[in-house]
């Protein structure tokens, strides 16, 4: 079989996925698409056996419908290669080029956002999208809030095909790290970990205005910030109003080698996103035996049930995030019992190896369903 994955390539989780396509007997040809407003990706390290693509897509902005020299390079890229399938995402740039160049079978992948978010910004992008699905023969999706948008949009349910993106259960694992842990705060601190972007849509101010109540009421509290983002400015300028900035470590873009050692150094992962899916990060936290509190959203519901494996707080509301925070904190001696549980969740729901057979399931009923 032949595929055309085509996506930006500049998540972690692209390469994730070519990584395991290269390993099936499939030829797999890599399609760039430089996001909108976004640098473009010309020198991504590719996976042995994976082969790139090259076309204007990959070097200038794409403008979707109103770019028609690059539908019309991308329908002869087609020709050339001759698909037996496309697997395109996010919905309304990859998977909408696709759509419009006509190719069938498209397995369309969403990534969560592009369903649950953008799909509801504007007219145009609620058209764009239900034309997209309108000519999608599978859904890829990771939890079960974009199956039901997708189905509220029109999609057919049994061509959704559901899958957690799941994590390495072997890199991502329990473990000790007191070198890292010391460099923290020490054992005495109360270590909590984000790892979102900073950027509107995953609330990493309201993690920042929680911390600020939090951390003024007990001085062990610590707040690891990994990443960036536009908001920096934002959130700086709250940590150093509230007097508690010498408590937060930026620790800036953390390598996927380096990652594992900070979820066995901390002892909560948080996030206040707004919309999810299967949150990767999540994901990578519950498999290292760390307990999770996030914002009550459904993405998140489908993995943290309160008082097994983390806790629930209401989505946007610092005040109960802080509340939350401190409650852990004091009754940080149960939290080994968390950790169990998260981990066990992650063994048994959360395994790459095993979900992405799942994914070569949604090609075979693309091509033969």
């Amino acid at each position: 079989m032949r595929i055309i994955y085509f996506s930006h390539l500049d998540t972690p989780h692209d390469l994730r996925f070519l990584e395991a396509l290269a390993q099936t007997p499939y030829r797999v040809f890599a399609l760039t698409l430089t996001r909108g407003g976004g640098r473009p990706r010309q020198n991504i390290s590719l996976p042995e056996g994976i082969e790139r693509l090259e076309w204007s897509g990959d070097r200038k902005l794409a403008r979707g419908e109103s770019d028609a020299n690059l539908l019309d390079e991308l329908r002869t890229l087609v020709d050339h290669v001759k698909p037996d399938l496309i697997h395109a995402g996010p919905i309304q740039s990859a998977a909408f080029l696709a759509a419009q160049a006509g190719f069938r079978p498209l397995v369309s992948m969403s990534w969560g956002s592009d369903l649950l978010v953008d799909a509801d910004r504007s007219a145009d992008l609620l058209r764009i999208t239900r034309y997209t699905l309108e000519r999608s023969d599978v859904l890829l999706g990771d939890c079960q809030a974009v199956k039901q948008k997708a189905v509220s949009l029109g999609f057919p349910a049994e061509r959704v095909v559901l899958f957690p993106w799941g994590v390495d259960l072997e890199r991502f694992s329990p473990g000790d790290e007191k070198a890292l842990r010391l460099f923290l705060g020490g054992e005495a601190s109360f270590v909590l970990l984000s790892l979102r972007a900073w950027e509107p849509l995953y609330g990493v101010d309201i993690i920042a205005r929680a911390f600020v109540r939090a951390a003024q009421q007990r001085p062990d509290l610590r707040l690891v910030l990994m990443g960036g983002g536009s908001q920096e400015g934002l959130l700086r300028s709250l940590l150093e109003a509230g007097g508690v900035i010498d408590r937060v470590i930026f620790p800036g873009q953390v390598s996927q080698a380096e990652l594992p050692a900070y979820y066995r150094a901390a002892d909560l992962y948080v996030s206040a996103s707004h919309s999810d899916g299967s949150s990767v990060s999540l994901l990578e936290a519950l498999a290292c035996g760390l307990p999770a509190l996030v914002s009550d959203i459904p993405g998140n519901r489908e993995w943290i049930s309160p008082e097994e494996q983390g806790w629930l707080f209401p989505d946007g509301n610092a005040e109960a995030l802080a509340a939350a925070i401190l409650r852990t904190a004091g009754e940080r001696e149960r939290l080994p019992e968390y950790s169990l549980k998260a981990r066990q969740l992650a063994v048994k729901r959360a395994d790459w190896t095993v979900n992405f057979k799942t994914l070569l399931k949604g090609y075979d009923l693309a091509v033969n369903g």
